[in-house]
């Protein structure tokens, strides 16, 4: 299956987890891919496995903090030359997960979650939309978050980052539908990745809390792949009808 041959995808935090995933099922499927991170050693290992996989060829990688304005305007305008110009899809699967009480979190943590997930992903959008407006299909995957629709304790700040990317992905939808950009949200749940290995809990949480994060399908978590595997779909032909929505990714953990 190669359904983005002769594509061009821009992905974020291709250095790990849900970003690292989706990078090698997009060039498995024959797609030109930039890879953006702010970890370095992270990307180089994207970058091993691609040219291990014999892909690697159309894989760039580049270091990037998607909170830092300049350089995201920089970074993406290098990215798309790099591309030769041309850009079919935008995948911000870039963020951090942090945790606190609500009572205890102060404006630096709530600002730095911001900052990355929800301005990040403004950021990128803003300016990948002229070259994804001028190819007549472009695609952008946002990435939400179960936390966004129900009730993940000390996890506020995160979640308010969520629910705003959420609704910028419904905003961007409407207001670019009618020149042929598709805008989409998954909200991944219970995925065993870099960022839900250590959440940063309370020391004193209450783990009962959080009993329903356990996914009714399978056993345990699932691997970032699985969400990859949804993202191709949507940045794909296959996803064609699809935009102004999400999709929850979490084995029915929350059903």
């Amino acid at each position: 299956m190669e359904r983005f041959s002769g594509r061009n995808v821009l992905i974020t935090g291709g250095g790990s987890g849900i970003g690292q995933a989706t990078v090698h099922r997009i060039l498995a499927e024959g797609g030109k891919v930039v890879a953006v991170d702010v970890n370095e050693d992270g990307l180089k290992k994207t970058l091993d496995r691609a040219t291990a996989e014999g892909t690697a060829d159309r894989l760039t990688i580049r270091v990037l903090d998607i909170s830092d304005e300049a350089a995201v305007v920089a970074g993406v305008a290098e990215a798309i030359a790099g591309l030769g110009g041309g850009l079919d899809a935008l995948v911000n699967a870039a963020g951090i997960l942090r945790s606190s009480h609500t009572h205890e979190t102060s404006l630096e943590f709530w600002n730095k979650l911001l900052a990355v997930n929800l301005t990040g992903t403004f950021l990128m959008t803003r300016e990948a939309l002229p070259a994804l407006l001028a190819g007549g299909k472009g695609v952008v995957v946002n990435f939400s978050s179960t936390s966004a629709s129900f009730a993940h304790p000390y996890m506020a700040a995160y979640a308010a980052t969520k629910g705003g990317i959420q609704s910028f992905t419904h905003a961007i939808a409407s207001e670019y539908s009618k020149q042929g950009l598709r805008a989409v949200c998954v909200a991944p749940g219970s995925i065993d990745s870099g960022m839900t290995h250590d959440p940063g809990l309370p020391a004193d949480a209450d783990f009962s809390l959080l009993a329903k994060l356990s996914p009714a399908l399978g056993q345990g978590f699932a691997g970032p792949e699985t969400v990859a595997g949804v993202i191709a779909m949507l940045a794909s032909d296959d996803g064609a009808f699809v935009t102004g929505t999400e999709l929850r990714i979490d084995g029915g953990t929350h059903m």
